[in-house]
């Protein structure tokens, strides 16, 4: 419409509850799956590293996955999870998810040097407490690095789940070029910008209190 306003205040005053509402259908939609990949890739990325035989073909499976179009995938799904459906959606992006973290999650395991490994041998830890405290502490600076892309690729590929019904801050963007209404289009962009910022803070934050001296080791290359 011509004469159309870019953001109409009134309009987001008036729709704070609706606006929140999908802000939560979207965290869920899009971090949920970003979760359920990291706890799968743990164990495959263990897998790998064991038996490296095994990286390249879940890697490459991963990969073409991820090359698929995520509302072709989404449309496929429905026959089989429903039409508007968190399943629908959050089934592809958990393997997404999963074809970034997977890579980043070996990358940190083999970065543990060997001698690090026979030394917490020699002191007597065996498989698991050698894992759990000294090759996943090591792997959490290349696991988070993975997560930040994850999460932020999630968050924006969420919003396409609008057009099968489940989209969360994605309606806005229907619903204003439908109405040709810039309002909602402005405020999921926001909306979506700001998820993306709080989560990339709180991964930021997690690592620095996981593997504080990540941070340390980065200053001192400099």
């Amino acid at each position: 419409m011509d004469g159309e306003p870019l953001v109409r205040w009134y309009w987001i005053g008036d729709h704070l509850g609706y606006l929140w509402g999908l802000l939560a259908d979207h965290a869920v939609i899009s971090l949920v799956p970003v979760l359920i990949g990291l706890l799968l890739a743990l164990p495959l990325g263990l897998l790998c590293t064991r038996f490296p035989r095994l990286y390249q073909p879940l890697a490459a499976t991963f990969n073409v996955v991820y090359a698929l179009p995520s509302l072709a995938v989404f449309v496929v799904l429905i026959p089989y999870t429903g039409l508007a459906t968190q399943a629908t959606v959050m089934i592809p992006l958990t393997c997404y998810a999963l074809a970034v973290l997977l890579p980043t999650t070996v990358d940190g395991l083999r970065a543990v040097p060997d001698p690090v490994r026979q030394a917490a041998t020699a002191m007597g830890y065996g498989p698991w407490r050698r894992l759990t405290a000294v090759e996943l502490p090591s792997a959490v600076p290349y696991v988070v690095a993975g997560l930040r892309v994850a999460a932020v690729s999630s968050i924006s590929l969420a919003s396409v789940g609008a057009l099968i019904g489940r989209g969360g801050l994605g309606y806005l963007f229907i619903d204003g070029f439908q109405r040709t209404f810039p309002t909602p289009i402005v405020a999921g962009i926001v909306l979506v910008a700001l998820l993306a910022l709080v989560t990339d803070g709180v991964l930021l934050l997690a690592r620095r209190v996981l593997a504080p001296w990540a941070g340390r080791e980065t200053a001192v290359r400099r």
